[in-house]
C-alpha cells in the first residue's frame, strides 16, 4: 500500500490537538483593524475547532487517523 501524502497547505492551516481535535484560525483577521473592537480582534486571534462537516475531510488531507 503506497504512502498517504500530506496536503502541505492543510498542514499549514490546520493543528490537531493530543485528543485529535483540529483546530483553525478565524477569517478576517487580516486588514481593516482599525475599524474592528478590540475584543472583536480578541476573539478573531484564538484558534477555534473545526466543524463536525470538515473533520473527515481535513484528517484525510493531514493524513491523520
Amino acid at each position: 500500500m503506497p504512502k498517504v501524502k500530506t496536503r502541505k497547505t492543510a498542514a499549514k492551516r490546520f493543528k490537531i490537538t493530543a485528543k485529535g481535535t483540529l483546530l483553525r484560525r478565524r477569517a478576517y483577521r487580516t486588514h481593516k483593524l482599525i475599524a474592528k473592537s478590540g475584543a472583536r480582534k480578541r476573539m478573531y486571534s484564538k484558534e477555534h475547532a473545526v466543524e463536525a462537516a470538515n473533520v473527515k475531510a481535513i484528517k484525510k488531507m493531514l493524513g491523520a487517523k
